[in-house]
């Protein structure tokens, strides 16, 4: 059964990944930003679906 054991091959895996791990980072933050400003802007403001919205003062029933 030793030839169903794969090789431990010298190669490097993370150190050529580091540009996408640091654009994904930087997509993902743009991502975030712009959600924030699209939450936080005048037409989606009071939106009852945005979680910063103030609720009503008036009860659910």
């Amino acid at each position: 059964m030793p030839g169903f054991i794969p090789k431990k091959f010298p190669g490097k895996i993370a150190e050529p990944l580091v540009p996408f791990f640091a654009a994904g980072l930087i997509v993902v933050y743009a991502i975030n930003a712009g959600a924030n400003a699209m939450i936080a802007s005048d037409e989606y403001k009071n939106d009852p679906r945005n979680p910063n919205a103030k609720p009503d003062s008036k009860p659910a029933h």
